[in-house]
């Protein structure tokens, strides 16, 4: 058993402004369901959201945004690594952010935990034994599409996992691998993965951020722009360095 002081990691507060998909009450399944339009069903107790029958699906869709999500994966060395601690946020419902059980991985591939499953693995493995809190900060930005619904510019992200940089200002080669849809100009939801393994979530919230500056061009992210300049933008993650 780990020391309660580990089990209780303090959570990251959100931001004034950030939109909670998920703090810790059942009454938040509210603003979920299932892939196929039912009341989310996962069970939550003790603050602590447990990945039940079926992928859940928030209401809430968004663009660009600035998504935080804490996991912990159970403890279970006698399954097989793909199936220990399997689970997955996508972004847009498209864009799968792998969850495992990848500790001790000395080189994580693309289906290991914080990898876009199938498309890019992490830059360095992050991840905390089973049973600790971990943490993902996501900036997101959307794919832009023309008049047609034509890809002119696919959609980035930058990852951190437990404050530290597993993707910069990654560009996305197309929806992952078990996609709600391929319609990328569109907002779309938040989708946590049933992959049968009981991991649990806690402490969901996202910051929409604007995909237009005030002279109306389009916002771009420099390629230049590392993940120095984060926490002049979200001044919250000082707290966590």
């Amino acid at each position: 058993m780990l020391p309660v002081s580990q089990q209780a990691r303090a959570a990251v507060p959100p931001p004034d402004g950030a939109v909670i998909l998920f703090a810790g009450y059942e009454l938040d399944l509210k603003g979920w369901r299932h892939r196929d339009g039912r009341p989310a069903s996962w069970t939550v107790e003790g603050g602590v959201m447990t990945v039940g029958k079926g992928d859940i699906v928030s209401c809430e869709e968004f663009t660009d945004a600035y998504l935080h999500v804490e996991f912990r994966v159970p403890d279970q060395p006698h399954v097989r690594r793909q199936h220990r601690g399997n689970s997955g946020i996508y972004l847009q419902g498209r864009y799968e952010i792998q969850i495992l059980d990848s500790y001790g991985v000395q080189h994580p591939g693309k289906t290991d935990c914080g990898a876009v499953y199938g498309q890019s693995a992490p830059l360095v493995n992050r991840c905390l034994p089973p049973l600790y809190w971990q943490s993902f900060d996501i900036i997101f930005r959307a794919a832009r599409t023309d008049g047609s619904g034509r890809v002119r510019q696919a959609a980035r992200l930058t990852v951190l996992q437990n404050g530290g940089v597993i993707h910069n200002n990654l560009t996305l080669r197309g929806p992952t691998r078990g996609a709600m849809d391929r319609d990328v100009g569109r907002p779309g939801p938040l989708l946590l993965q049933d992959h049968g393994s009981p991991v649990q979530y806690r402490n969901i919230w996202l910051v929409h951020l604007p995909a237009v500056a005030e002279d109306g061009r389009d916002v771009e992210t420099s390629k230049d722009n590392g993940p120095g300049w984060l926490p002049l933008h979200f001044p919250w993650l000082r707290r966590r360095r």
